[in-house]
């Protein structure tokens, strides 16, 4: 499996008893560290509005971690379209290039509070009782909607947009930002825009996804790199890639699918250890899911303390039961099979745990074990 990528995906986590600060001291570091471990990309998520993630603005962390690092392909996992033009995400990008060229992924999403774009493709791969055919778990669907029409949410949205603004169609921004980076924009009435810096620079542009959507079918029909999401919604992550590449035409820059799948993990020296480390997961995924917005990870203490409802089981069982938790060995075979089933080009690998040690020495860990595959 050594010839599957690994990258990494960095929400910045802030732990429970620790800052903003720590939390982007952290991220710099493990960035640093996996790029001596051989991973191929760090992208940064962006989240608003929580008060256990730091990682608002993918292109000021993409900055600090340029600057702290030399080989490692950087990226966003993703810039959140529903709130921003394709303008400012071109200049933004242009600026990290003209600095470190040819080192930036520009991830592009739909968040931001957006409802789903339209109708989504079914799977061809089949699933039969819960499992792809090789045995992967695809557990039942979950709900969204609670967290579109949430309070938090709704703040978020009106705290992001200027009063009165709307966002564009989200197949139109992405068609503008292509055309901003290629020097080929033309407004209706045929005026010219060039954009300095950012027409012209050395980005790899990336579709991420839920599901097989809107988001599945721009990647496709524009020949772009997509990403699946199955650490965020598991269940839909055969209908994301097949979507994707029933969609798929060729383009300048790619004659064939990309595909990238995430996956959430906890690596330690055995299993035992890792399941402690990965306790305070559950915890951290219900505040996401009530719409509470994320707290700081909790230690494995704190997540203990919780009384858990029927109810709130029930709102994470899907993620708990597709985080891959283990030793090397373990999560690598986990590993494999979420490649074999979707087909991915490449996995990206996102842990949280509340020591910065532990989350550094499970990336290592991973990293050794899949070099010997």
């Amino acid at each position: 499996m050594s010839d599957i990528p690994l990258g990494v995906l960095d929400l910045v986590p802030i732990s429970s008893g620790s800052t903003a600060a720590d939390a982007l001291r952290n991220s710099v570091d493990l960035a640093r560290r996996t790029e001596q471990l051989g991973y191929a990309r760090y992208w940064f998520a962006e989240h608003h509005l929580n008060p256990g993630v730091a990682g608002t603005s993918p292109a000021v962390v993409l900055a600090l971690t340029a600057a702290a690092t030399s080989t490692i392909r950087l990226g966003s996992g993703a810039v959140q379209l529903g709130h921003r033009t394709a303008l400012s995400t071109v200049e933004e990008f242009g600026l990290l290039d003209a600095v470190h060229p040819g080192r930036f992924d520009l991830g592009l999403g739909r968040s931001g509070g957006r409802p789903p774009g339209g109708e989504t493709a079914a799977p061809t791969t089949p699933v039969v009782d819960g499992r792809a055919p090789n045995g992967l778990l695809i557990p039942p669907r979950f709900s969204f909607e609670r967290l579109l029409g949430s309070p938090r949410v709704a703040l978020q949205r009106k705290l992001l947009l200027l009063p009165g603004a709307e966002s564009q169609d989200y197949t139109e921004q992405i068609d503008d930002v292509l055309a901003l980076l290629a020097g080929t924009y033309r407004s209706p009435e045929g005026a010219a825009a060039h954009v300095v810096p950012g027409e012209g620079a050395e980005v790899e542009v990336w579709i991420l996804g839920s599901s097989g959507g809107q988001s599945a079918r721009t990647a496709g029909a524009r020949g772009l790199r997509f990403a699946a999401n199955y650490h965020v919604s598991p269940a839909t992550v055969l209908e994301a890639v097949d979507g994707y590449r029933s969609f798929f035409e060729p383009s300048e820059t790619l004659d064939k699918p990309y595909v990238s799948v995430s996956a959430d993990v906890v690596v330690a020296e055995d299993d035992a250890t890792a399941r402690e480390l990965a306790t305070g997961y559950g915890l951290w995924v219900r505040s996401i899911r009530t719409a509470e917005g994320a707290i700081p990870f909790p230690t494995p203490d704190e997540a203990r303390a919780h009384v858990w409802s029927v109810e709130d089981r029930a709102l994470v069982q899907d993620r708990l039961d597709t985080q891959f938790v283990g030793s090397p060995r373990r999560v690598a075979d986990q590993l494999a099979q979420l490649q074999e089933a979707t087909g991915a080009d490449e996995l990206l690998i996102t842990t949280i745990t509340h020591d910065h040690a532990d989350r550094v020495r499970s990336y290592e860990l991973l990293a050794e074990e899949w070099r010997r595959r």
